[in-house]
């Protein structure tokens, strides 16, 4: 059973045989050697695989082991000589279950910037930009839930969608399943959302504050985690700080 990158970097030990599942970082070749970097997202931190020529059809699978292939590799952990990094993995066997060409995959080993990145939306969680703001993300979210729940608070889900134009929401943000093309009207020639999914207009939300006094109501103490939007085109830091 493969085991997690992040857990072998913390507890495995040398002469200890593991397998490893992820995607290939960066290759070096060497003459003798060849050096791969895997990551499986369980840490920023890649784990070194070290591939040796007697590992059985080395030629074939090496051509394959460009940035972004998914493989799974076998070994045996080994002190490693370099700095900055505490073991090694001597491999036995490699399997390529998914090969990325180098040609055509967009992320290399080299800076990207934020804006390149949001065009390859699928993909660019596997940066280690993306990836720390993730986990900066994941912490500051459980520190607080931890706080609220540690104090008796309840969590209550407030919804994505609601008909409450609050902080006007409408201005920016309207939920609608009728045809853009063809919108119904009433004898005002106002667009007619009695034949709208929800039967009257609808928009993505911009505050759970009314739901959430309600359950308070119910629960006394409650708050909210659920996502809203900010109902104005605004881009800038300041307006993110104050959201």
């Amino acid at each position: 059973m493969a085991r997690r990158i992040g857990e072998v970097l913390k507890n495995g030990q040398p002469d200890e045989s593991v397998t490893i599942q992820g995607w290939v970082r960066t290759k070096r070749e060497l003459k003798e050697f060849a050096f791969i970097e895997v990551n499986d997202g369980s840490t920023m931190a890649n784990l070194q695989v070290v591939l040796n020529p007697d590992v059985p059809d080395y030629e074939e699978f090496l051509k394959k082991l460009n940035t972004g292939a998914s493989v799974e590799v076998s070994g045996v952990l080994v002190a490693s000589p370099a700095k900055g990094q505490r073991i090694e993995l001597k491999a036995t066997s490699v399997k390529v279950y998914g090969e990325a060409d180098p040609e055509t995959y967009p992320l290399q080993k080299k800076r990207h910037s934020f804006e390149f990145l949001r065009t390859i939306g699928h993909l660019r969680s596997r940066t280690n930009t993306i990836g720390a703001v993730m986990r900066v993300r994941n912490a500051c979210a459980s520190a607080i839930h931890q706080f609220f729940q540690e104090r008796g608070f309840l969590w209550v889900h407030t919804p994505i969608i609601t008909a409450s134009d609050c902080e006007g929401a409408g201005e920016l943000f309207t939920v609608t399943n009728l045809n853009l093309d063809k919108l119904p009207q009433t004898p005002s020639k106002d667009i007619d959302f009695s034949k709208d999914f929800f039967g009257r207009r609808a928009y993505l939300t911009v505050s759970g504050q009314l739901e959430a006094e309600i359950m308070a109501l119910a629960f006394q103490n409650v708050y909210t985690f659920g996502p809203t939007f900010r109902a104005e085109n605004s881009n800038t830091s300041r307006h993110l700080a104050e959201f």
